[in-house]
């Protein structure tokens, strides 16, 4: 009987144990695939300067406007964008839980108002204008990868140290990643799991809070240690000559962009679509 006992712990043990890896591999797959653009998209086949283009528009229009029912069309244009980005679980989840989290905050706040809904119009519209840049921020930097990206960056006549730093930061997650995963499965292994999970789980999180703040030093000194090998990598890559320094180099790393009819037609269609929504607004609301 206790054989069997201790077989059905250890089994149970060995299924969270699944769990918990499963879940960890999820979250580091779901960051890659937004790092590196793996999903598609409408905006995946565009050129970077077009996609570029796109986000400035939708991320300028929402503050040139107080009319919510402007914000609230752009609103939904961006939201259409990023479902058809294919932004992904994880992305989305943490905006839908952000935006809960906002939407009790003003319940709050009318709560303490005693109801007078007058005194959060303001954060109302800013909060759709947040809404709207973090959407269409997700759609846009989800189809490009750190190449397009840079390369787009570079058309544009950026500074060669935005598209450098773009390039880094990108080429950095998976190493964060991969150090964090390390640096808490060497914790899992040195310390012994609380004995139960304590009053709403309050031992547990003390535990995930504790190794959260051990593992900030060490997750930035490894992964400092791979700074030299990074940046090495892409000055062997030739990203400084290519980076402006050197037009021959410039001109060699540029040449697979295409703007293309397709990628016009995008600028020109997403201009119309703010202009019409402002237009809306003005009807809707003429009072403003």
């Amino acid at each position: 009987m206790t054989a069997a006992v201790a077989d059905a712990t250890t089994e149970r043990d060995r299924k969270r144990k699944g769990r918990d890896r499963a879940s960890v591999e999820w979250v580091k797959v779901e960051l890659m695939r937004v790092a590196y653009a793996t999903r598609g998209g409408f905006l995946a086949r565009r050129d970077p300067r077009a996609v570029l283009g796109w986000y400035v528009l939708l991320a300028v229009g929402p503050w040139l406007t107080y009319s919510e029912p402007t914000l609230v069309i752009l609103g939904v244009v961006a939201l259409g964008s990023a479902l058809a980005a294919r932004i992904g679980p994880l992305l989305l989840g943490l905006f839908l839980f952000g935006l809960l989290g906002q939407v009790a905050y003003l319940g709050v706040m009318v709560f303490v108002f005693g109801g007078n809904t007058s005194a959060i119009e303001g954060l109302v519209e800013v909060s759709l204008k947040l809404a709207i840049i973090s959407l269409a921020s997700m759609a846009a930097f989800v189809s490009l990868d750190p190449e397009k990206l840079s390369d787009g960056l570079a058309a544009l006549r950026a500074p060669a140290v935005i598209g450098f730093g773009v390039s880094y930061a990108y080429r950095m997650i998976p190493l964060l990643i991969d150090e964090l995963q390390t640096i808490i499965d060497g914790h899992r292994l040195r310390g012994a799991p609380p004995a139960g999970h304590g009053l709403l789980g309050w031992r547990t999180m003390r535990r995930i809070g504790a190794v959260a703040v051990q593992s900030f030093y060490p997750l930035f000194l490894n992964t400092a240690k791979r700074t030299r090998t990074t940046v090495e990598a892409l000055e062997t890559r030739g990203f400084t000559l290519t980076g402006g320094a050197n037009p021959a180099g410039r001109r060699l790393r540029l040449a697979a962009l295409r703007f293309t009819w397709a990628d016009g037609l995008l600028l020109v269609a997403t201009l119309a679509v703010v202009v019409v929504a402002f237009w809306a607004g003005a009807a809707l609301a003429p009072h403003r």
